[in-house]
């Protein structure tokens, strides 16, 4: 990215516009090391080029900056601003979610206990961004296993299944023990002492005796969400 112009106060931003077009998935926004400034410019840039946007890892203070330089620019050109904050997937959003294609089929996105929320939900937005029918199933964690096996009959309308969770990280393990779709990991940066923010679940899900299980990197919701989609493309297009 260039820095700004300090004579009309933007900032040229270079961004893979041409994703959609080119393999089908949003670019997302990373937000958590980008200024207010350069997040509303790239913002920006999606309005004019009518694209939706994802912006995750944003932190409160810095979606109310955003969401305060964006009013400004829009009163500015008479404009109506889309942005809406997501507070528990700490995600941004430019523009209207498109609507459900049933024809893609649907994932439910799976956590230990509710500590793993915002990961979780991070993975169920970045799915609706993509027109992908995504359910939230939380506190389905191995410490009661029992409450696993209770909701094993309502995951069978699933394509593919997101497992995230901490601690030793061992509910994807379960869970591609017991059903036969797709599962991906996603390691949770939540846990006491050598849980190491998250490194101790990555390590635990990519030692996993389950077979075919899948695993992103610590707290990538986002990346979690692409996986689904690309394997759920591949079936839709099998069956077409």
């Amino acid at each position: 990215m260039t820095p700004p112009d300090p004579s009309h106060g933007r900032m040229d931003v270079r961004f893979d516009w041409q994703r959609p077009a080119r393999i089908g998935l949003h670019e997302a926004i990373w937000g958590e090391h980008k200024s207010a400034e350069q997040i509303a410019a790239i913002l920006q840039q999606s309005a004019q080029r009518q694209q939706l946007a994802l912006v995750t890892r944003v932190a409160e203070a810095k979606a109310q900056q955003v969401t305060a330089l964006l009013a400004e620019q829009a009163s500015a050109e008479s404009m109506q601003p889309l942005l809406h904050w997501h507070a528990e997937a700490g995600c941004l959003t430019y523009g209207d979610l498109p609507a459900v294609d049933s024809g893609l089929g649907q994932v439910t996105v799976l956590g230990g206990g509710t500590s793993d929320r915002r990961v979780a939900t991070e993975a169920q937005l970045a799915l609706q961004c993509h027109g992908v029918a995504a359910a939230l199933l939380l506190d389905v964690g191995v410490a009661g296993l029992h409450r696993l096996l209770d909701q094993l009959p309502h995951l069978r309308p699933s394509q593919v299944l997101i497992a995230c969770a901490g601690m030793e990280g061992a509910l994807p393990t379960v869970l591609a023990g017991l059903v036969p779709q797709p599962v991906i990991g996603v390691p949770v940066s939540v846990g006491y002492g050598v849980s190491a923010g998250g490194r101790t679940a990555l390590e635990g899900m990519l030692a996993s005796c389950a077979p075919g299980l899948s695993v992103v990197n610590i707290d990538n919701g986002y990346g979690a969400a692409m996986a689904a989609i690309r394997i759920l493309r591949s079936q839709s297009t099998r069956t077409t």
